[in-house]
């Protein structure tokens, strides 16, 4: 059997997004996966998929049957993660909800453009840069465009250092750049960071039911890195099992990247929406910044900044603010501030995805 046409432009887009992990060193660890699965499921007779077909197995015992594969790499998520800048200034913790103000307000948007609700709802995840809320979201709620939502999920997440920059001078002065917000860190006892990842599970389930998968695995992993008594295993958490997990869901979401199912009108229209979910899930965290200046006092004022790191790209957006910090004013250090802000929007958009699934239960579509 011959290639044709739509085949040889998955090979094409296959081949780009290899080109972008090993040129551009965007997202590597998933690009390159993904891209080679791209063209290993669209060769004319390939074997990998069908009954017997591997990466189909894959998708429906590590996807489809049970969200597996997304689910164990939030342990990994969570065992990286210290949550000590976040709970020594817990009002990061606002700038995590409010960097999640871009996925409802695509989802409106992609219901007006005349997406059905569940594939709207699935689309704007997107805008969270969390790639396996986004993957979990789409295949729960059974979206068409899981592979669309998967590429652009975690293209975007590579591309945080050149959209962020763009989209916070937007809506900010040079003068508000320069803000500088002193850092002095309160002493966070071991109790406090070993309760958190608990009492956090324990609200998310009675709040938000539905996220309490997503909270529950990246709060088991950071209670698996605080607790003090399983080096080892926070160790393979961090290393082996997420950069196995890793391999796998890359290759694993090509099986939604058949020429049939990705090549369409609509999926050029999902990468635009997440595209603008994630410029305005920035934005939202800015304003929201600005917002809360109007009411505190000279020297007390937060660097607007850093509310665009309450996205999910943890640590690259931390990273983002600090140079940008750096270019307006070398000796504006915001980095530990930003890197609050970053870990708590791993929480906002965890819980913003439950509340996603949560709102698709109570309207009949689970």
């Amino acid at each position: 059997m011959l290639a044709n046409p739509k085949m040889l432009a998955m090979w094409l887009i296959g081949g780009l997004l290899i080109w972008l992990a090993i040129k551009k060193d965007f997202e590597p660890a998933l690009l390159l996966p993904m891209g080679f699965g791209a063209i290993l499921v669209n060769l004319p007779l390939p074997g990998v998929i069908g009954e017997n077909g591997i990466v189909q197995w894959l998708f429906q015992k590590g996807i489809a049957s049970s969200e597996a594969f997304p689910l164990l790499l939030f342990v990994g998520i969570g065992a990286m993660i210290d949550f000590g800048p976040l709970l020594s200034n817990p009002r990061m913790l606002l700038f995590g909800g409010a960097a999640q103000f871009g996925i409802f307000l695509t989802v409106v948007f992609a219901v007006l453009l005349g997406f059905p609700l569940k594939d709207a709802m699935s689309i704007g995840v997107i805008g969270a840069a969390d790639g396996p809320t986004s993957i979990l979201v789409s295949q729960v709620l059974k979206s068409g465009y899981m592979g669309a939502i998967a590429v652009a999920a975690y293209s975007y997440m590579a591309l945080v250092p050149i959209i962020q920059p763009t989209a916070i001078r937007l809506v900010t002065t040079k003068r508000e750049r320069m803000i500088r917000m002193p850092y002095n860190p309160k002493s966070v006892s071991k109790t406090t960071k070993i309760l958190f990842p608990i009492i956090v599970t324990l609200i998310a389930g009675l709040i938000a039911p539905d996220s309490v998968s997503l909270v529950g695995f990246l709060m088991f992993g950071n209670l698996i890195r605080e607790c003090g008594r399983l080096e080892s295993l926070s160790q393979t958490a961090q290393g082996p099992l997420a950069n196995l997990i890793t391999i796998f869901l890359g290759i694993t979401i090509a099986f939604q990247m058949q020429a049939d199912k990705f090549l369409t009108f609509g999926t050029l229209i999902v990468m635009a929406l997440g595209l603008f979910a994630f410029v305005f899930d920035t934005i939202g965290g800015v304003v929201f910044a600005k917002i809360l200046n109007l009411f505190l006092p000279e020297g007390k004022k937060i660097n607007p900044m850093v509310g665009g790191a309450g996205i999910s790209a943890f640590p690259m957006s931390a990273r983002v603010i600090q140079k940008m910090a750096l270019k307006e004013d070398n000796q504006n250090h915001l980095l530990m501030h930003a890197v609050g802000a970053n870990v708590a929007g791993q929480i906002g958009s965890v819980v913003a995805g439950g509340i996603i699934l949560s709102l698709a239960r109570k309207w009949g579509m689970m």
